[in-house]
C-alpha cells in the first residue's frame, strides 16, 4: 500500500503503531482523487483515516482557507472530534487550524470564521446549510478540497441527510473536483449508502473501503434477581445488579431507549448508591451545558458511570470505558453494535456489553439480538428518496446565496443521491410553492418569497426574506418545548408542552436527576423548585420509542416457534413458553397466532404480528375501524413491539377477517382523512419548508400558535388545492413513514392462509404483558393498588396459581405503578433520610468545567 511520508510514518512509530490498511486505502484514494466510503469496526480508527489525507496534503502544502469540512450528525461529536484531532496536529507540529461551528458556537466565533476560515471545519448539516445560505458562501468554500461525513449511515435516508446531500451537490458547483468521505461502523446496504454520498448519485464513483473486522464483543445477560417481570419496559427491578456491575468496573455507559427511562433508571441508582459512587445522566432533553460538562467528566476519567440516550450512542472516543449496559431490548441489530462499540473503543480487543431485560418478551428480544451480533447480521432500511419539504427550504436557501435558472438547480439538484430520481414536475411544483405559496395561498403577500427576472433568474424577494431564511434552516422539527427553570436559578432543559399541561402548581416530576416542584409557567419556562411530596412523574417525550427492527422481529419469531432454540433462554422464560404451549399454542414463524377471550366484561383479541409498537398502532386503528363494520363494538387497542391487542363488547367470530390485506385499502384511505396525525405531519412538513416559521426576530412562538397557523393552512389547501404539493409531501410522509405500512402489508401478505385462531376461556401466558399495558393505559387516579391486584390476578390466572401472588405483586409494581411517567417510591418510614453524597453527580451542574 506504500509508506506514509514523515513525520507522520514517525508519528505511527513512536506509539508503537502500524498504519492500518483502510487507513492507507483512503490515503492513496486521496491521492487519485476519488471519494470513498469507509466501513470499519469500532475503534478502528476511522476517525483518523479520514483525516489522514487532508493532514497529509496541509503538511506538503500549507495553506490558508478552508480544506476539509468534517460534518457530524452530533454538536458533542464535532467538539469531541476536534479535542482528539488536536493532538496528532500538536505533536507533529503542523501548520494547521481546527474549529467547531455548531449552534453553540459564539457569534464573535462565527464571524471570526468568516474572516479567517480554519483549514479544518467541523460541523453539522444545520449549521452547514446556512453556511451555504449566505452570499459570501462562494469565498468561503472556494478552496476547499474534501468533505468527511461521520456516522454516514445515520445520515442517509433522514431529512438531515436530505439537507446534506443538497449541500453537498452546492459544495460541488462551488468547489469543483471536491472529493467526499463517508465514516460507518454500522452499514447495512452499502451499496445504497455509496449511491447516497456519491457526486454523481451512482455508487460506482465511490471506492468501497472495508475495515478489516476486530475483536468479537462479549455480551452477557443479566437478569434482576429474584422474579423475572412479565411486563413493563423500564427495567427498574434490575437497578441494584446494575448498580453492583458499575461498582465493578472502572466506567461504565448505561444505555437506555428513551429520556424517560433515562431518568427513571438514574433516580432509581440514585436511591441505592450508598457507596457515592459518581454517575451523571445524559440525554437531548438537558441544557447544554449540563450535557457538556457530563462529556468533560466523561473524557477526563472524573465519572463511574453516565446514565444516556441516543445522545450517546453515535462515535464519541472514550478509550477508558469498560463496559457498556444496555438496558431493555436494543430493538435493533445496527444499534446494538453502536452502543455496544462505546466500550472499550480498540478493535484489537473485545468490546464489555450486558443486556438487561425488562420483562420476558425482552429476555427472547435481547438473545435473538446476541445471536444476530454474532451472525454479523446488520439491520436497518435503505436511504430513501428526499424529502420535498427539504427540497424547498434548500431552494430558499439557494435563492438567499444568489439568484439562479431553475434549469441549473434541477441540474444541481438530481446529482445529490437522495434527489437523483426527482422529476421535473415535482421540482416545478416545489419552487413554484417556495416563490408565492401556490394557486391557494399567492394572493397572501407573506407567502410571496421569490420573483423571476426578464431571463427567467430566480432572486429572493428583498432582504427580510433572506433573514426570516436563515433563522429557520434546519430539518430538526421539535415538538412543542418549554425550557425548565429554577426559581432564581439556571434553566434546567426542556420538556415538552402538552406535558406540562397536564400539570397543577404542587405537581411533582422527576428531570434532570433530581425531584422537581411545579411553580407556573412564566411566557415559555416552566418554573419550578427543588423537592416536593407526592408521587413524582417522568416527562415522556413523543416519538422516543424505538421500533423492534424486521430482522429482530424474524429471529424473536423463530425461538419461539422452535423449542430446540429455546435451550439459550432463561429457565423462567423458558417454563413461560412451555405454559404457553400448553395452554393454547405458540405462534409460528411465518403465521399469525391470534387468541380471543372474555375478561372483564370484554372480549380481548391478541394478534402476535412481532413487526414493531409503531405498525401495530397503526394496524390497531385500521382493525378497530374494521371491527366497527363488523358489529364488534371495539372499545380500545394496544400495540406493543410484539402483540397488537383489542378489546371490544361483542365477541370477534371471524377474526382472521380483520387482517385480509384489502385493509390497506378503503380503511386506511378513510383513516389516513380523518386522522389528527395528518394534521401533526403537514405542520412538521409546512415548518420544513418554510411555510409556518420556527423563529422570527424579537418573538418566538407557541406550540398552540404554530398548530393553529398550520391546521387554518391545511384547511384551506385542502379545500381549494388538494394536490399541493405539501400535501402530496404530507400523504407520503404518512403512507409511507409514519404509518409504517409497509411492514404490515409485509405481514398481511405473509400470513394469508397461514392464521391460527385459538379460542380459550381465559388469558393465555403469552397475552398477560400486553394486558398489564394494557391496564397500564387506562387506569387514573388512586387506582394503581386496584390494578396491581388484577394484574397480579391475571398472572395467577394465566398459570393456574402457578406463580405465588407475593412474587406477582412484586413484578408488576413497575409495570403499573411506573403509569403514564409515574414512577413508585417507598413508603415515607422506609425511606432512610441522608444528605445527598457529595461526590455523587445529580445533575451535571455539579461538575467542573
Amino acid at each position: 500500500m506504500g509508506t506514509l511520508p514523515e513525520p507522520f510514518a514517525g508519528w505511527f512509530a513512536a506509539r508503537g503503531w502500524t498504519p492500518r490498511t483502510h487507513q492507507l486505502a483512503l490515503w492513496k484514494a486521496a491521492i487519485s482523487g476519488e471519494s470513498a466510503l469507509l466501513i470499519a469496526p469500532t475503534g478502528g480508527g476511522k476517525t483518523l483515516a479520514g483525516f489522514l489525507p487532508s493532514l497529509v496534503d496541509l503538511h506538503a502544502e500549507p495553506r490558508e482557507g478552508l480544506h476539509t469540512l468534517y460534518v457530524s450528525p452530533l454538536k458533542a461529536l464535532a467538539v469531541d472530534i476536534a479535542r482528539n484531532l488536536m493532538d496528532p496536529v500538536r505533536e507533529m507540529d503542523l501548520p494547521i487550524r481546527i474549529e467547531t461551528r455548531t449552534g453553540d458556537t459564539p457569534q464573535n466565533r462565527r464571524a471570526r470564521q468568516r474572516e479567517m476560515p480554519p483549514q479544518i471545519l467541523l460541523t453539522t448539516p444545520e449549521s452547514l446549510a446556512v453556511l451555504l445560505a449566505s452570499p459570501e458562501a462562494p469565498e468561503f468554500f472556494a478552496g476547499l478540497r474534501t468533505i468527511v461525513v461521520d456516522e454516514a449511515h445515520a445520515m442517509a435516508g433522514s431529512k438531515r441527510g436530505d439537507q446534506l446531500a443538497l449541500c453537498m451537490a452546492r459544495l460541488d458547483r462551488l468547489a469543483p473536483g471536491l472529493r467526499r468521505v463517508g465514516l460507518s461502523a454500522t452499514v447495512a446496504h452499502p451499496e445504497a449508502l455509496r449511491a447516497w454520498l456519491s457526486p454523481t448519485a451512482r455508487a460506482e464513483d465511490v471506492r468501497l473501503v472495508l475495515g478489516k473486522g476486530g475483536a468479537e464483543p462479549v455480551m452477557e445477560l443479566m437478569l434482576p434477581a429474584g422474579h423475572l417481570p412479565w411486563g413493563g419496559h423500564m427495567g427498574l427491578a434490575s437497578a441494584p445488579r446494575i448498580l453492583e456491575r458499575i461498582a465493578g468496573a472502572g466506567v461504565t455507559i448505561v444505555f437506555v431507549n428513551t429520556r424517560a427511562q433515562a431518568e427513571l433508571i438514574f433516580a432509581a441508582l440514585w436511591k441505592i448508591n450508598e457507596e457515592n459512587l459518581p454517575i451523571a445522566l445524559h440525554h437531548g432533553s438537558l441544557q447544554i451545558e449540563q450535557r457538556r460538562k457530563v462529556e468533560a467528566a466523561m473524557a477526563a476519567g472524573k465519572l463511574r458511570a453516565v446514565v444516556a440516550t441516543a445522545s450517546l450512542d453515535l462515535g464519541i472516543d472514550w478509550g477508558a470505558v469498560d463496559q457498556v449496559i444496555q438496558v431493555g431490548a436494543p430493538k435493533g441489530v445496527s444499534r446494538l453494535l453502536q452502543r455496544i462499540g462505546r466500550a472499550n473503543h480498540r478493535m484489537d480487543e473485545p468490546s464489555r456489553a450486558v443486556l438487561v431485560p425488562a420483562n420476558r418478551f425482552e429476555v427472547i428480544e435481547c438473545v435473538a439480538a446476541t445471536e444476530a451480533v454474532r451472525a454479523h447480521e446488520l439491520d436497518g432500511d435503505p436511504p430513501r428518496p428526499g424529502g420535498l419539504d427539504v427540497l424547498a427550504q434548500h431552494i430558499l436557501a439557494m435563492a438567499c446565496q444568489a439568484p439562479f435558472h431553475p434549469d441549473e438547480l434541477y441540474a444541481e439538484v438530481t446529482r445529490a443521491g437522495a434527489y437523483s430520481t426527482l422529476s421535473r414536475r415535482d421540482f416545478d411544483d416545489v419552487l413554484r410553492f417556495v416563490e408565492d405559496g401556490g394557486y391557494a395561498l399567492q394572493a397572501y403577500d407573506r407567502f410571496r418569497r421569490l420573483f423571476r427576472d426578464s431571463e427567467g433568474m430566480v432572486h429572493v424577494r428583498d432582504l427580510r426574506v433572506a433573514r426570516q431564511a436563515r433563522m429557520n434552516l434546519g430539518t430538526i422539527v421539535d415538538t412543542p418545548m418549554l425550557k425548565v427553570r429554577l426559581r432564581g436559578g439556571p434553566v434546567l432543559g426542556e420538556v415538552e408542552e402538552w406535558f406540562a399541561s397536564t400539570l397543577e402548581p404542587g405537581h411533582c416530576f422527576i428531570f434532570a436527576g433530581q425531584t422537581l416542584r411545579y411553580e407556573g409557567i412564566d411566557a415559555l419556562t416552566m418554573v419550578v423548585t427543588r423537592g416536593g411530596e407526592g408521587e413524582p412523574r417522568v416527562p415522556a417525550y413523543a416519538g422516543a420509542r424505538m421500533p423492534l427492527s424486521t430482522s429482530l422481529s424474524l429471529r424473536v419469531r423463530s425461538i419461539l416457534a422452535d423449542p430446540r432454540r429455546w435451550r439459550g433462554l432463561p429457565e423462567p422464560v423458558r417454563d413461560w413458553l412451555r405454559l404457553q404451549r400448553h395452554r393454547s399454542e405458540l405462534p409460528q414463524r411465518d403465521g399469525m397466532l391470534i387468541e380471543v377471550f372474555p375478561k372483564g366484561g370484554r372480549w380481548f383479541m391478541v394478534a402476535y404480528c412481532f413487526e414493531g409498537r409503531l405498525a401495530h398502532q397503526t394496524l390497531g386503528m385500521l382493525v378497530t375501524k374494521r371491527m366497527e363494520r363488523m358489529g364488534y363494538a371495539p372499545m380500545g387497542y394496544l400495540g406493543t413491539d410484539y402483540v397488537l391487542a383489542t378489546w371490544s363488547a361483542f365477541e370477534p367470530d371471524e377474526p382472521e377477517r380483520l387482517f385480509e390485506e384489502d385493509i390497506l385499502g378503503e380503511e386506511l384511505e378513510d383513516w389516513i382523512a380523518e386522522s389528527s396525525m395528518l394534521r401533526r405531519t403537514f405542520r412538521n412538513i409546512a415548518t420544513i419548508a418554510g411555510l409556518i416559521e420556527k423563529n422570527h426576530p424579537g418573538q418566538e412562538k407557541s406550540g398552540r400558535q404554530m398548530t393553529m397557523n398550520s391546521d387554518l393552512i391545511y384547511d384551506v389547501l385542502r379545500k381549494h388545492e388538494p394536490d399541493h404539493i405539501l400535501l402530496r409531501a404530507t400523504r407520503a410522509e404518512a403512507a409511507h413513514g409514519l404509518t409504517d405500512v409497509g411492514r404490515i402489508a409485509t405481514l398481511l401478505s405473509r400470513v394469508q392462509g397461514s392464521i391460527r385462531v385459538r379460542r380459550l376461556d381465559r388469558v393465555s401466558p403469552l397475552a398477560v404483558p400486553a394486558l398489564i399495558e394494557e391496564g397500564r393505559e387506562w387506569v387514573a387516579g388512586g387506582a394503581e393498588d386496584a390494578l396491581l391486584a388484577e394484574a397480579a390476578a391475571l398472572v395467577d390466572e394465566a398459570t393456574g396459581g402457578a406463580e405465588h401472588f407475593a412474587d406477582v405483586l412484586a413484578e408488576v409494581t413497575e409495570g403499573v405503578r411506573v403509569r403514564s411517567g409515574v414512577v413508585d417510591r417507598p413508603r415515607r418510614q422506609d425511606r432512610k433520610r441522608r444528605p445527598p453524597p457529595r461526590r455523587f453527580i445529580r445533575s451535571a451542574r455539579e461538575l467542573a468545567p
